[in-house]
C-alpha cells in the first residue's frame, strides 16, 4: 500500500493492482456527475444507519423487563447471602405463597432455612417473562443447594418456580410465588 500526499494536499492511497485508481475513477464520476451519485450512497448510508440503530433499539429491553430482572437478581443475591430481611424487602405487603404463607411466614421461613445451613446456593435457569399491565409473570427453574460450608453441598434440589410481580412506586415487589420440586 502506498499512501502519499500529492501537490493538492489530498492523501491518497493506493494498492498494488490498481485498487486505489479504481476507487478513484468512481469518486471522479460521481463528482462529474454533479454529485447526485454521491448525494445516493450518502442518502443510502444514512438510511442503512437509521435502520441499523433501530434494528439495536429493538432488541433494547423494556425499561420494565430489565428492572424485574434487577429485582429477581437482588432476590437471588439475598437468598445466596442469608439475608431475610432482604428478602422481605423485595415482598410487597400482601404477599401469598403456598398453603396461605404470607410476607412475614415468608421471611420467617427464609431466616430459619438461612441459620440451618452455613451456605445457601441459587443457580436460577432462564427466566420466562409474561408483562400484562403493572404485573408480571416468571417462572423459572432453579436449583437450591444448602450446605454447612464444606467444598460440597450437602443437599440439592431443582424447582420449578412460578412467581407473580407488581410495579409499586417504580418497583417491582413479588405478590406471589409457588414451587414444585421436580423430582419427587
Amino acid at each position: 500500500m502506498d499512501h502519499r500526499a500529492p501537490p493538492g494536499g489530498k492523501a491518497q492511497c493506493s494498492y498494488a493492482g490498481g485498487i486505489g485508481t479504481a476507487v478513484e475513477a468512481r469518486m471522479a464520476r460521481a463528482r462529474g456527475e454533479g454529485g447526485a451519485v454521491a448525494g445516493r450512497c450518502r442518502v443510502a448510508a444514512v438510511l442503512a444507519l437509521c435502520a441499523l440503530c433501530a434494528l439495536v433499539a429493538g432488541c433494547a429491553r423494556t425499561p420494565p423487563e430489565q428492572a424485574l430482572r434487577e429485582a429477581m437478581g437482588e432476590l437471588h443475591a439475598a437468598i445466596e447471602a442469608r439475608d431475610a430481611g432482604g428478602v422481605a424487602a423485595l415482598l410487597a405487603g400482601d404477599f401469598i405463597g403456598p398453603r396461605g404463607l404470607d410476607r412475614d411466614g415468608a421471611r420467617r421461613l427464609a431466616a430459619l432455612h438461612f441459620m440451618r445451613h452455613g451456605d445457601v446456593g441459587v443457580l436460577p435457569g432462564p427466566l420466562d417473562i409474561e408483562f400484562q399491565e403493572g404485573h408480571a409473570r416468571v417462572r423459572l427453574d432453579a436449583v437450591l443447594s444448602a450446605g454447612s460450608g464444606r467444598m460440597l453441598p450437602d443437599s440439592a434440589r431443582a424447582w420449578q418456580v412460578d412467581t407473580g410481580w407488581r410495579l409499586v412506586d417504580g418497583d417491582w415487589k413479588l405478590v406471589s410465588a409457588e414451587w414444585t420440586p421436580m423430582l419427587r
